[in-house]
């Protein structure tokens, strides 16, 4: 019985991981056909996104302000100057990114696990999981908002490279984090802090958006460590791996808001929330309306599970960002200052999903499970029909 039990495991395993190469399939087949897709001055133009733009200024403008630029490059040479690279690149990292967020599903599972719970170990039940949490989408309603992506604010995003590149870097920079955060107080060695650097640096030179939303709530965390009696040296140690990340920054800043460029930044509450959307609060509240119920549930674990309040923290912090922080000049539209919130609803989805499984399934909170299940069925509904229509060749202005 054993046996045949191992053996239905691993074929499950198989099935699941065949999901996620079908995924990756997908994902190219988009991709590709998102890079070579023309611009018919239309809002919704068949397959339209960032790519061919991104593509542009790199291979014909030679402008570099992204660590993506010379693999692009790179790629288009290698590849007869053609998109395929590029697009197999980006499928990769979509792939990546199913594989990190299992990772850290399994990291915070097993670390705030509660007696009786179940073990998420690395099986078929939690890569489908991290798939799962890789096609959720906001909550779409037509009266909220009419686009489906652009009137909301989503943790799954296919239409910008930078953010698709950034993400499986981002959820492993942010699962070290965690893992190192629980040893440094003992010493940090050599090896670990610049393992930590060098993926930081990575991160952020593929776009900026996570350390933005990541560096301030790491200061604060390590600043309450530091009244709480963790040695200044240790604290300074750890926290130092994050400076070379912010030499990338500066490097960025100069290429996208130096004084040539006319551009800048601007405190403008609700401007970015407001540009698309006929009730721009309830978009918010249609965003998260899993991860928010979930959190109400769950609050007094807040206080216990350091992971889970990290990432509550980074999850508000990101929304603030993007909230009042607004570009002024030639992107102003452009609303880059949601791409460090996008990827906070990432994690914050990740470890809510964690949280919803780990409630007792026992009298009304079994009744509770159910209806978190239905809710969180809502938000990969919409993100499956929002994903299938991009590959049929919808415009991620689709309604």
């Amino acid at each position: 019985m054993q046996k045949w039990m191992q053996q239905h495991e691993k074929q499950l395993h198989i099935a699941v991981t065949g999901l996620v190469l079908l995924y990756g399939v997908l994902c190219f087949w988009l991709y590709y056909h998102q890079s070579v897709a023309v611009w018919e001055g239309q809002e919704a133009s068949p397959y339209q996104s960032d790519l061919p733009l991104h593509i542009s200024m790199i291979v014909e403008d030679g402008w570099y302000y992204s660590f993506t630029a010379f693999a692009y490059q790179f790629l288009y040479l290698l590849f007869g100057k053609t998109t395929i690279g590029i697009a197999l690149l980006l499928a990769a990292a979509s792939c990546a990114s199913v594989y990190a967020t299992r990772e850290l599903f399994c990291f915070c599972a097993d670390c705030g696990k509660d007696a009786g719970s179940v073990r998420m170990t690395r099986n078929w039940h939690s890569l489908l999981a991290a798939l799962t949490l890789n096609l959720v989408m906001p909550i779409f309603i037509s009266r909220v908002g009419e686009f489906r992506y652009v009137s909301y604010q989503s943790a799954n995003i296919w239409h910008n490279s930078t953010y698709i590149c950034m993400k499986p870097v981002a959820l492993a920079a942010f699962l070290m984090y965690l893992k190192l955060e629980r040893t440094y107080a003992e010493g940090i060695t050599g090896k670990q802090w610049c393992a930590f650097a060098l993926i930081n640096i990575l991160c952020t030179g593929i776009k900026p958006s996570f350390l933005l939303a990541f560096s301030p709530v790491m200061g604060v965390f390590l600043l309450v460590d530091l009244f709480r009696g963790v040695k200044l040296s240790r604290i300074l140690a750890f926290g130092s791996a994050l400076l070379p990340s912010g030499l990338v920054i500066l490097w960025q800043n100069a290429v996208l808001f130096g004084q040539e460029t006319g551009n800048g930044i601007a405190f403008i509450p609700w401007y970015t929330f407001s540009m698309h959307t006929a009730i721009p609060k309830l978009a918010v509240l249609c965003s998260v309306c899993f991860c928010g119920l979930v959190i109400a549930l769950t609050v007094k674990k807040l206080a216990t599970r350091k992971q889970y309040l990290f990432a509550v923290c980074m999850a508000a912090l990101g929304f603030l960002e993007a909230l009042c922080l607004s570009e002024q000049g030639t992107r102003a539209v452009d609303g880059n200052f949601v791409w460090g919130y996008s990827f906070c609803l990432s994690v914050l989805f990740t470890v809510c999903a964690v949280q919803w499984l780990q409630l007792k399934n026992t009298g009304v909170w079994r009744a509770l499970r159910i209806g978190l299940g239905l809710i969180y069925g809502l938000h990969l509904y919409c993100g499956l029909y929002y994903f299938l229509s991009l590959v049929g060749g919808a415009s991620y202005w689709m309604r």
